[in-house]
């Protein structure tokens, strides 16, 4: 049952949080299909939040220096290299044309020399980041009102409240939200931190600077509804073109989380991409379990009280 307050279903989170007629609620829309990792979203992001680096040191296991979402890193893109897809998975021809740079297709006469260079795998990338959620853990368990709804329907840390408590971070089922530990001399060391998608930039109705910097549109910035209907019409394109694997993530309002304020366009299932493949807010059964609690505590009191009055009886 969705009731006033809840802490599931489809809502709209500027008017559940209190705005009186907000505006249409902002977020992205992430598709994965034609990003080229560049990481220009990264450097943007750090360079407009002034966010620290993290460190220029190469895993050893893919092109990916910052690995994963963290308080200095809040976009995070990932390189994920696969095994190339037989000719049966993409009806036949075993490539499909994205639009994106690369060789020619096997079946022109240019690409016929080029096939046989072709990798025998395939790279998966997609810049991750928070994903402002209908219900979002993190400001429910949130003690001191630093994590809070913008009219925009985004969470937003207020550095300047946090107490560095560290409630928030277990909370998030997408383990976005993080403590800064470091480097020595950065801001905000000890206080959570996560995207804000760029709050002060949208109130001046300017874009995030992710989606400003991206050269190829992979991140696309506006209303959410409108954006929910444009990638359900890119999915569309895709199977068209024969990438039946094309699905979107965070994009359902009926999900764990009442649907993401961003979203993606994946090529494969989301754990392929380190993300959880059915989230759900970690606070929506604390009402029950509190009322649970309580019946037992009940019951325990009364069962006491009982004990007590037989024993002077």
């Amino acid at each position: 049952m969705i009731g006033e307050h809840s802490l599931f279903g489809p809502v709209d989170p500027a008017a559940e949080a209190g705005y009186v007629d907000p505006p249409a609620r902002k977020g992205f829309f992430t598709d994965t299909s034609v990003c080229i990792g560049c990481k220009a979203c990264e450097v943007a992001c750090k360079e407009w939040n002034e966010i620290p680096d993290d460190g220029f040191s190469l895993t050893g296991m893919s092109y990916d220096n910052t690995v994963s979402l963290s308080a200095n890193t809040w976009r995070h893109v990932a390189f994920v290299e696969q095994p190339a897809a037989p000719a049966a998975a993409t009806d036949g021809a075993g490539t499909v044309d994205l639009g994106m740079p690369g060789p020619p297709p096997p079946t022109s006469p240019e690409g016929a020399q080029a096939t046989e260079e072709l990798p025998d795998f395939r790279w998966l990338m997609s810049s991750d980041v928070c994903k402002h959620c209908t219900h979002a853990a993190c400001l429910d368990v949130c003690p001191t009102g630093s994590l809070f709804r913008t009219e925009f329907g985004t969470v937003v840390v207020q550095p300047d409240i946090c107490n560095g408590c560290g409630y928030c971070v277990p909370a998030c089922p997408y383990g976005v939200i993080e403590r800064r530990t470091g480097p020595e001399g950065a801001k905000n060391v000890g206080i959570a931190q996560k995207c804000t998608l760029c709050y002060d930039r949208i109130g001046d109705g300017q874009r995030p600077a992710c989606a400003q910097a991206c050269p190829t549109e992979s991140i696309q910035y506006g209303d959410v509804d409108e954006l929910r209907e444009r990638a359900k019409a890119r999915v569309e394109q895709l199977h068209e073109a024969g990438v039946m694997d094309a699905r979107l993530y965070g994009a359902d309002p009926d999900d764990g989380v009442g649907g993401a304020g961003a979203f993606f366009l994946l090529l494969d299932e989301p754990e392929v991409y380190g993300l959880p493949p059915d989230p759900v807010v970690t606070t929506r059964d604390l009402p029950h379990m509190f009322r649970r609690a309580s019946a037992a505590a009940a019951a325990l009191l009364v069962g006491a009280a009982v004990a007590f009055a037989g024993r002077r009886g």
